[in-house]
């Protein structure tokens, strides 16, 4: 896994931004993909762990798609 932070998180919407050295831009994250229980929304400037896809997504602009977060 990769560490990032979060760069934005928009509660309403459930999800957000996580910025890493591994993927330029952004990766988009979405609450579903937060592996711990009760966790639907994450702060900015949080660190996480990060499992991501490579590019060949694009969600909002963002090439990178986390398909697992750990707060």
């Amino acid at each position: 896994m990769t560490v990032a932070t979060v760069r934005e998180w928009y509660d309403e919407d459930g999800w957000g931004v996580l910025d890493s050295a591994e993927t330029p831009g952004g990766c988009f994250a979405h609450f579903s993909n937060i592996e711990m229980d009760g966790y639907r929304s994450l702060t900015p400037g949080q660190r996480v762990e990060l499992e991501w896809e490579a590019p060949g997504f694009q969600q909002d602009g963002y090439d990178y798609r986390a398909v697992r977060v750990r707060p």
